[in-house]
């Protein structure tokens, strides 16, 4: 309890975070109100001949990074924000925020953003004058919002204040839950949108708060959420994210939704194979807030994707990728970069919190499936050595409700691959999920990560105008299972290049080239940088022992 107590004496209450990185460069300015950087961006162009051989040209385009470094007031709404990610994610900021401590038997715990890369994440800056890498936290690359100064708001099918619905999520310790709930009870959702056909029909009993008339009435009480949430907090920006209820896939098709102005009738007409997500999808990008689909449903059709084009409006998704997947992405990743064929993917879950309760429908677990089933394909098509034939490993993947469990998701896999001389290697392994404590820091970082892509702008040189990031925000895909790319862009699964995606785009935002993992000073021992000092000797080749002359051995009778 002492030690309680003193640790609650010496904390503060408020954080700041900010840039402390400076760049000295010609090619960095900093301003009052910018980071301005002048980029090398290289790539390299291939030409397939017609007898089979490549054509390899390095090319290089100079662009003009622009970041504006004033960090905005910004508010995030969810949908469902009385389930178990959106009162997880609220009491873990809350927590931070008021440095709100607990017991358990195991001791003192403090709060932290642990899971987060841009609260608990470092990148690699450099090298120091001794030749050892330097790392720092990832938010101090570039100004980037604080999460304990984000406002949260949203909305819920369920009236239940936070504070209870904390308490029927039973995800965090009880100690922490009686700390939190004069906080949290605070915050009670606003009526949702319910509509029977596209979750799951057990979800009947927990919706008492929605809202009643036409879609378009809906469309139009959201976005009067949206102003009104703006306008109370005093907000520069806000960020719209689905963690709601897993939808069944909607009709995409002529007439309905293959445009924006099909779906804006659509909606208008009150046409019944609109779904729920979609129709805050669009009220958030006519509000001009960036909406982000953290459920695999396919929110975007067509008619969103070309709305968020017209509007200049950010959008990004699909499905949060926290536990299984992730592992997944980065074991496949590794076996195929390792020259090994994986041949079958058997992925089993089984979980006890709503979101397992709403998968147990059929139409709804098939929109789960196809989110986790798609994340091995751009592995595997890297690689036409292994694959020759085109033909993909066999990929299965069951969840199963278990009440019991709760939060706590088991996942159990099974790899199997084809080795040297047609040999069989298999791994298998279980990893216990604590589903909602692993999505929340998505979340966060998904919030801050969308704020942080609206300041940057991007010039190429002879262009007169500046440019900005395409409206599908494929920069996120580290965070999400199904990445929404635009249209012709590759779809990257792989965890490590996803993450080395967002890493090198920040350190372009401050004139520092990608990490490229060489450590080439250390390789031949030559002081690549200015002042490094190398304590290696230098592996210099020497003229008189270029040319040598082999010593000859004579054998002897016995020999």
């Amino acid at each position: 309890y002492n030690e309680y107590k003193s640790y609650l004496s010496s904390v503060t209450h408020t954080t700041v975070t900010m840039a402390t990185v400076k760049v000295h460069s010609p090619n960095v300015t900093y301003t009052a109100d910018h980071i301005e950087a002048r980029y090398d961006y290289s790539t390299t162009a291939v030409t397939t001949n017609s007898d089979g051989s490549y054509t390899a040209v390095p090319r290089t385009n100079s662009l003009l990074f622009k970041t504006e470094s004033s960090v905005p007031r910004v508010g995030m709404m969810l949908v469902g924000l009385g389930g178990n990610n959106g009162s997880t994610v609220t009491a873990g900021i809350l927590a931070n925020k008021y440095n709100i401590c607990w017991n358990t038997k195991t001791g003192l715990k403090k709060p932290n953003y642990f899971g987060s890369i841009t609260q608990a994440g470092t990148v690699q800056l450099g090298i120091d004058g001794n030749g050892k890498e330097v790392y720092v936290p990832f938010n101090e690359l570039v100004p980037m919002v604080n999460p304990n100064d984000i406002e949260i708001d949203g909305w819920d099918i369920s009236s239940m204040n936070l504070a209870d619905a904390m308490e029927r999520a039973c995800v965090l310790d009880y100690s922490l839950q009686k700390q939190l709930r004069p906080y949290m009870e605070k915050f009670v959702p606003r009526p949702s949108i319910y509509c029977p056909d596209f979750i799951a029909a057990n979800q009947g009993e927990r919706a008492d708060n929605t809202l009643s008339g036409t879609k378009q009435a809906m469309l139009e009480r959201i976005r009067n959420d949206i102003r009104d949430f703006r306008e109370k907090k005093n907000l520069d920006k806000v960020i719209v994210l689905w963690t709601a209820n897993t939808e069944r896939f909607c009709d995409v098709r002529e007439g309905l939704n293959g445009s924006a102005e099909e779906l804006l009738n659509a909606i208008q007409h009150n046409e019944d194979e609109v779904s729920p997500s979609t129709i805050f999808a669009v009220a958030s990008i006519l509000e001009g807030c960036t909406y982000i689909n953290g459920s695999p449903q396919n929110t975007f059709v067509p008619g969103v994707v070309e709305l968020a084009e017209m509007e200049g409006v950010y959008i990004a998704g699909d499905d949060f990728k926290s536990g299984q997947t992730k592992y997944k992405s980065v074991l496949v990743d590794f076996l195929v970069g390792a020259g090994i064929k994986p041949t079958s993917i058997v992925s089993y879950n089984h979980l006890g919190n709503n979101d397992g309760k709403n998968l147990s429908a059929p139409k709804q677990f098939r929109s789960k499936e196809i989110s986790k089933s798609n994340v091995v394909d751009d592995m595997v098509e890297s690689n036409k050595i292994l694959y020759d034939d085109g033909k993909k490993p066999d990929h299965c993947v069951v969840i199963k409700y278990v009440p019991y469990v709760q939060d706590s998701k088991r996942a159990m896999d099974e790899y199997i691959s084809e080795i040297f001389m047609h040999g069989t290697n298999t791994i298998v392994c279980h990893n216990t999920c604590e589903d909602s404590l692993l999505a929340s820091p998505l979340i966060i970082d998904l919030v801050i990560l969308a704020e942080l892509c609206e300041r940057i702008t991007i010039q190429i040189e002879g262009e007169p105008q500046s440019r900005r990031f395409t409206s599908i925000l494929s920069l996120l895909s580290y965070l999400l299972k199904a990445p929404l790319v635009p249209e012709g862009s590759p779809v990257v699964n792989a965890l490590f290049r996803q993450r080395a995606c967002i890493e090198n785009m920040l350190r372009a935002c401050i004139g520092l080239p990608p990490v490229n993992h060489m450590l080439l000073e250390h390789k031949i021992g030559a002081p690549l940088q200015q002042d490094l000092s190398m304590t290696t000797s230098a592996n210099l080749i020497k003229k008189s022992a270029s040319v040598t002359t082999p010593r000859t051995h004579t054998k002897t009778p016995s020999q």
